[in-house]
């Protein structure tokens, strides 16, 4: 029996236009390598070592960049949609690619979750329990913004409830699934399906077990600018942990080929990618650089982003923008 994986990287990102105009959301810079780079270090690190990427929006960027997987000690496969079939659609069709047998699982990993969970506990709670499917859970201070998923005392899921003004639980979905290779079967094929709407509310329905995992550890959808920049801070300063980030001080992560003038500061989580030129008296503080920028005397750019290969202005002052698109 082995343990499989699909990464669901098919998104547009409309939320975080315009980085996503020529990039796909999985493959924008997060702490200094693609996003898609820390999902498949966490699967390894968890013992997953086939992987099935399911792309769709710019799928033609993803192989270039990592290959067949063998550098990172894995074995990928891409599955492209031609046309957009929802999040089960998009399971069932990169679920060819894996030959899965029976008794087989395949964690499935939404491509812009950022967690820090216990991957390996979910994988043996899922074992042990013997479910067709276990849902890696959070509770939220405040789940009326998502649907929200009830469990009994044994961890049962007893419902997949859409986004209502008085939640009955807090618990909400997170974003990494365990299937038994057998719940494959149950989704047609070809057809637009959402996992979150039909099929698991189906699984319910045909009585089998659907667990739910809670883990309280870090947790970050990062589909705006904002939540990227802090999923970027988080992971330079170390407040989550992932094998794919580059080493650095804890306070930046600074490409070799930078160019500082004097008396500029860089701190804060901040990303400067190559090439970039910065002048003298800047301040940079919890922002991303993306590669070639040019930034001239006496800016002060805080939780900001900084678009490739841009020119921005002396004096500038920015907080929280994007600039430079």
């Amino acid at each position: 029996m082995s343990v499989k994986g699909i990464l669901l990287v098919g998104g547009k990102g409309t939320r975080l236009m315009p980085l996503t105009k020529n990039t796909p959301k999985p493959m924008l810079e997060v702490a200094g390598v693609p996003f898609t780079a820390h999902q498949l270090a966490k699967a390894k690190a968890a013992g997953i070592t086939e992987i099935a990427l399911a792309t769709s929006y710019m799928a033609e960027v993803f192989q270039p960049y990592f290959g067949d997987g063998s550098k990172l000690g894995m074995k990928l496969h891409y599955a492209v949609e031609t046309e957009a079939l929802g999040t089960g659609g998009a399971i069932k069709n990169a679920s060819k690619a894996l030959n899965l047998q029976p008794g087989d699982l395949v964690v499935i990993f939404n491509g812009d979750v950022l967690s820090g969970h216990d991957l390996t506990a979910q994988i043996n709670f899922h074992r042990n329990s013997k479910a067709a499917v276990t849902l890696f859970l959070i509770e939220v201070e405040d789940a009326r913004a998502f649907g929200c998923v009830p469990l009994d005392g044994d961890k049962n899921v007893l419902a997949f409830l859409e986004k209502m003004d008085s939640p009955v639980t807090n618990l909400i979905n997170a974003g990494c699934y365990i299937f038994d290779s057998s719940v494959f079967e149950m989704i047609p094929a070809e057809i637009v399906i959402s996992v979150e709407r039909e099929t698991f509310p189906d699984l319910l329905k045909r009585g089998l077990t659907v667990k739910g995992y809670v883990d309280q550890s870090y947790w970050l959808d990062i589909g705006t600018p904002a939540a990227l920049i802090t999923a970027s801070q988080d992971l330079i300063t170390k407040k989550l942990q992932s094998p794919a980030t580059p080493e650095n001080d804890g306070k930046a992560l600074i490409a070799l080929d930078v160019t500082l003038g004097k008396s500029t500061k860089i701190a804060g989580g901040s990303v400067i990618s190559k090439s970039v030129v910065i002048g003298e008296n800047c301040e940079i503080i919890g922002s991303i650089i993306f590669a070639g920028a040019k930034i001239a005397d006496n800016c002060r750019i805080i939780n900001g982003i900084v678009a490739p290969n841009s020119q921005i202005a002396a004096n500038t002052v920015a907080t929280s923008e994007i600039i430079g698109y």
